[in-house]
């Protein structure tokens, strides 16, 4: 599965942006699919994840402010991100599984929130 993310840039703080990840193939069967945040000098933690099932689970930081959704039809899976704060500030990846637990990356786009 070759993943294309997209939509990052810079915005004020309280803004939003909306990321897209395009998946190569249908994304209807993989079992996992979920976004991924590495800020300078850290680790990449999940953000948010979504499974095949529609269960989703966020990470505290960005509960009630960001929503990630799928549009099978379009085998893109979105990350809605509102009242961003400076500290979201990181490259964001796509990341994708299969259900025998490979794992597939997006290239990374870069989102900077303006203090």
């Amino acid at each position: 599965v070759q993943l294309q993310a997209s939509g990052g840039g810079l915005v004020q703080s309280g803004g939003s942006l909306k990321l897209s990840c395009a998946a190569s193939r249908s994304i209807s069967s993989i079992a996992f699919m979920g976004w991924y945040r590495q800020a300078p000098g850290k680790q990449r933690d999940l953000v948010a994840g979504l499974t095949s099932g529609g269960t989703t689970n966020y990470a505290e930081s960005v509960k009630g402010r960001f929503t990630i959704s799928k549009d099978n039809t379009k085998n893109t899976v979105y990350l809605q991100m509102n009242s961003l704060k400076f500290e979201d500030t990181a490259v964001y990846y796509c990341n994708a599984k299969t259900i025998f637990g490979t794992p597939y990356w997006g290239q990374g786009t870069q989102v900077t929130v303006s203090s």
